[in-house]
């Protein structure tokens, strides 16, 4: 049964974008007609260390801000987070909710016979993709892989628009938003990449567009249940 409200935890490394990624999550889920926030949790600002964002979305008022203990999705950025342990909550599913689901940025299978039984008793679905060269076939660059699991993470959804997405992805790199020194730095290094900020909107877009299929694809093979209820009003 579709849920009211649904919990997203991402975990991931600095500079790969989950930061970004979760605030056009929220922007994209609120033009849609759901009520939405995101809010990152990190500790040293630096590449490769250790980063979490949260997105929270429903349809109902949300107050909570904190962070997600029990997700329904979970969003693996890096393989490192699993095989290293380089993430705040181990073991990377830990508290994931009974028919959630989980999304895995690798090119391999990085799951235990363990960990594979445990997610099976709760029914939670995973998707083991390699977005980060997915996000290099789309766009030419590494640095488009947030955009990848963005689209994943709707595609699975089914109930946020690619008109909604895309609102969000130009709401978030056409106006000036700082979320950290990181995420700073990090909008001049994929600007300067693609010279011109509107080929790199486009780009975003495609990359996510195309996630955004292949996961929908996906859901419907495995019979991923509906996890969020569709808005009352749809943008």
């Amino acid at each position: 049964m579709a849920k009211d409200s649904i919990k997203i935890r991402m975990p991931a490394l600095g500079g790969q974008g989950a930061v970004t990624a979760a605030h056009i999550a929220a922007t994209a889920a609120d033009t849609a007609g759901y009520y939405a926030v995101s809010n990152p949790f990190f500790g040293a600002e630096k590449r490769m260390a250790p980063s979490e964002s949260y997105a929270r979305i429903g349809t109902v008022p949300i107050y909570d801000r904190g962070e997600v203990i029990y997700p329904d999705i979970v969003m693996i950025y890096h393989p490192q987070v699993i095989t290293m342990g380089k993430s705040y909550t181990m073991p990377f599913y830990a508290g994931v909710k009974e028919n959630g689901l989980i999304i895995i940025n690798s090119d391999t299978d990085l799951l235990t016979d363990t960990d594979k039984k445990i997610l099976d008793n709760l029914n939670v679905k995973v998707l083991t993709k390699d977005f980060t060269q997915f996000a290099i076939d789309k766009a030419g660059t590494e640095l488009a892989t947030n955009m990848a699991m963005l689209g994943a993470l709707f595609g699975a959804l089914g109930t946020v628009s690619k008109p909604a997405i895309e609102e969000g992805i130009k709401d978030r790199f056409l106006k000036k938003y700082t979320a950290s020194g990181g995420t700073a730095t990090l909008d001049s290094v994929i600007e300067k990449k693609f010279k011109k900020k509107m080929d790199l909107i486009q780009k975003n877009l495609d990359t996510a567009s195309a996630a955004f299929d292949l996961t929908a694809e996906w859901a419907d093979e495995v019979g991923l249940v509906q996890i969020l209820e569709a808005p009352a009003v749809e943008a």
